[in-house]
């Protein structure tokens, strides 16, 4: 397995996420925002994880830049960055097919929203963003770059620890205690562990 092969392997789930992406972000569209806490803030760490998952990975891509940051990667490295990502893509596909119309890219609530508690999200409350944290960790696995691998990480993370409360803040203002219940017995986004 060669460098060049693990970044076309990152870009091939990286556009066959963008195509996953298209269809939830599109039916749910069709349904009108009831509330919505999008904001500059909001705006800022978005940008933040697109900055880590996208942008920082497709300029390495494209120019190299970094180089002094490469390192010789090793084969497991990409075999284990194909399994995570497989997961990944699962996981939110999953996630995406049960929540439906209740789907949002910011914090927003729409028309007849419903509180989501069956299937994967008997498990744990935000299974979109473990996905994410398994993204960003099969970017590190297949980008052998000290800067862009983890890069992910850091955009990624910046936009769960900034974002997660405010949106279980919003969840608990609109369902009260059936979401404080529903917080109770499962875990943020992994089970058993957080």
């Amino acid at each position: 397995m060669t460098p060049a092969v693990s970044k076309i392997i990152w870009l091939a789930f990286g556009a066959a996420w963008c195509i996953h992406w298209w269809r939830p972000n599109r039916r749910s569209r069709k349904t009108p925002v009831q509330y919505s806490a999008r904001d500059v803030r909001e705006t800022v760490l978005l940008v933040c994880s697109l900055s880590g998952l996208g942008i920082v990975p497709l300029i390495y891509l494209a120019t190299g830049f970094p180089r002094f940051a490469d390192y010789p990667l090793i084969a497991a490295q990409t075999y284990l960055g194909i399994a995570v990502f497989s997961g990944s893509l699962w996981l939110m596909h999953r996630a995406h097919r049960e929540l439906g119309r209740n789907w949002s890219l910011s914090l927003e609530l729409r028309d007849h929203h419903t509180l989501v508690t069956a299937g994967i999200y008997a498990c744990v409350r935000h299974p979109i963003y473990s996905g994410f944290w398994l993204m960003a960790v099969a970017q590190l696995l297949l980008l052998p770059n000290w800067i862009a691998g983890p890069a992910g990480l850091v955009g990624f993370g910046t936009l769960f620890f900034g974002r997660v409360g405010r949106e279980e803040q919003m969840m608990i203002n609109a369902f009260g205690d059936e979401y404080r219940d529903y917080m109770r017995r499962t875990a943020r986004v992994m089970p058993w562990i957080f």
